[in-house]
């Protein structure tokens, strides 16, 4: 019998001893992940349990309909009723967020819109637009909590509504999913952001809200935000789960929000794919590892042996897998600046469908859409929004986001989660803001006509540092090459020599330029009020965001 040789003896060693021992390694793996996540869900329905007694006092309505004293009928349960009679009705909230139903007079007075001047860069034929807008939902206020209810952390106390002054808003929640890659059977928020278009002055502004922010969420109490939209599954919510969240966002943030369209992973990549992928300007360089589902862009390259990779400084054309690795990574980042990230790919998406005539071809792009998204929106209430869109330079969407520290407290459950505290003092001016539409002053500043310069070899610097200005809503144009390439600091120059309301402050600011290189040379026959050359020493990045590894 002859011996075996040296490779039949490695082959059985893999056959015989490699292999099963790398399929009991998974197996003990897979066990302890379903294990684990078994706990936490027993966990989280233990402690809904022990506080479903409190869900009579805020839980929405089934049943009868009563008559308020505005005249409009709402629909209420008894329970609430009940919470009402303690609390009475808060007319002068609820005249805040009025439903933009007109009155039997005001709609007979109304005159039929004109139509929406045409858009050059539309090819398909516009639907027409309704003459007038769906009536916006009417908003439900609860009653407060118990004072008596305690909490792992202080319940805050009722925010009240933000003011709209008067202007038409039209309010959606954007949310992303992330449900395919945790197989638990819970659906977890981790984007949102709302998008209120403003319909009296047409401009549209985004909020992102982070994931773990520390709020009350009604008829359950302090949790992540992000978990309100699963809870309202089993709250015995009016309008399911979005009610939940709709009414833990309005009593956080005074904010009401009338919609929601919901995403998972797969949808975000299939809507990007869609438009033909995304150009995005990278201002701050991003490290991560490939994600679930996602892909690492091909301009990124790997800096380390543990397989991270970096996507520098630059201007890329990104496809969905590629978008979707660009909004979800987080490694030298934080939740602040991925919901920035976020907005940038939503602007981007938009300004691709309007570019490409897309937009205009709405009942196509809406069938194709509602295969990918979730929501209550109806065709006629986009088809609504439809001008709006079309002529809305993308540039000029106002993007809001928390800061960290400022806007909330990092703070450590007992539980030992890390979670982010609402810093009320200060968050209220951002509600503010991000309610308030630009003023005459803004938009004068905001006019001022900025060309930019790349004094470096670093390909389409310009580009970035155009659209890093354009997210602060100043009007920048990217102008290719410098004199030469070897500048080191960026240069400001400021050919208007004016020092009262000028944009010079703000645009040193934005682009970290030192007060040394910023030069005053007025010309009356200049063809633009600011100049900008990029230095190699360039960085606006001045979000959350950590410094990569150069490898």
């Amino acid at each position: 019998m002859s011996r075996p040789t040296r490779l039949q003896r490695i082959l059985a060693f893999i056959a015989f001893r490699l292999i099963p021992f790398v399929l009991i390694l998974a197996i003990l793996w897979t066990g302890y992940g379903v294990v684990q996540s078994l706990i936490r869900r027993v966990s989280e329905q233990t402690e809904a349990d022990q506080r479903r007694a409190i869900y009579p006092l805020t839980a929405t309505v089934l049943a009868p309909t009563v008559a308020p004293a505005d005249g409009q009928a709402r629909q209420f349960s008894d329970l609430v009723l009940a919470a009402y009679h303690r609390q009475d009705w808060r007319q002068d909230e609820i005249a805040q967020f009025a439903t933009n139903t007109p009155s039997a007079d005001e709609a007979a007075a109304t005159p039929t819109p004109a139509a929406p001047a045409e858009n050059p860069i539309a090819t398909s034929t516009l639907p027409p637009a309704p003459d007038q807008p769906r009536p916006l939902p009417t908003v439900l206020f609860l009653g407060d909590p118990d004072p008596d209810q305690v909490d792992v952390t202080a319940i805050p106390t009722r925010v009240e509504p933000i003011d709209r002054q008067g202007n038409d808003l039209f309010n959606i929640l954007l949310l992303g999913s992330d449900g395919e890659i945790t197989n638990d059977g819970f659906i977890r928020t981790d984007t949102i952001i709302i998008l209120s278009i403003n319909r009296t002055t047409n401009t549209v502004a985004m909020l992102s809200l982070p994931r773990d922010l520390f709020v009350y969420i009604p008829a359950w109490g302090m949790q992540r935000i992000n978990l309100a939209y699963m809870r309202g599954q089993s709250g015995g919510w009016n309008d399911g789960t979005f009610e939940l969240l709709r009414q833990t966002i309005l009593y956080n943030f005074g904010i009401n929000v009338h919609y929601y369209a919901m995403i998972d992973l797969t949808g975000f990549k299939q809507v990007v794919d869609t438009v033909g992928g995304v150009d995005v300007a990278v201002d701050c360089a991003i490290e991560d590892l490939p994600l679930i589902g996602a892909e690492v862009p091909a301009a990124a390259h790997k800096v380390n042996e543990d397989g991270y990779y970096v996507l520098d400084v630059g201007y890329y054309h990104l496809n969905g897998p590629d978008a979707l690795w660009y909004a979800r990574s987080r490694h030298n980042s934080t939740d602040f600046d991925r919901g920035r990230r976020q907005q940038q790919i939503l602007r981007a998406v938009w300004r691709k469908a309007r570019d490409t005539g897309q937009l205009a071809n709405l009942p196509a792009l809406w069938n194709e859409g509602m295969q990918l998204v979730e929501t209550n929106l109806q065709f006629e209430d986009m088809l609504g929004l439809l001008p709006i869109g079309l002529n809305l330079d993308p540039s000029t969407i106002e993007n809001f986001a928390l800061t960290r520290t400022y806007h909330t407290t990092p703070w450590q459950t007992p539980s030992g989660d890390y979670v982010q505290l609402p810093v009320y003092d200060t968050l209220r001016q951002l509600l503010e803001d991000f309610y308030r539409p630009p003023t005459d002053s803004q938009i004068l500043v905001e006019g001022a006509q900025i060309n930019v310069f790349n004094g470096t070899e670093h390909a389409d610097w310009d580009v970035v540092a155009a659209d890093r200005l354009g997210w602060d809503g100043l009007r920048a144009m990217p102008m290719g090459q410098a004199d030469t390439t070897d500048y080191t600091d960026t240069v400001l120059i400021d050919y208007t020599g004016s020092s009262k309301g000028s944009s010079r402050g703000e645009i040193a600011r934005i682009l970290n330029i030192n007060p040394d290189n910023i030069r005053i040379e007025p010309d009356s026959n200049r063809t633009a009020d600011f100049g900008v050359i990029l230095g190699s020493n360039y960085n606006s990045c001045t979000f959350s965001v950590l410094p990569v590894d150069e490898g």
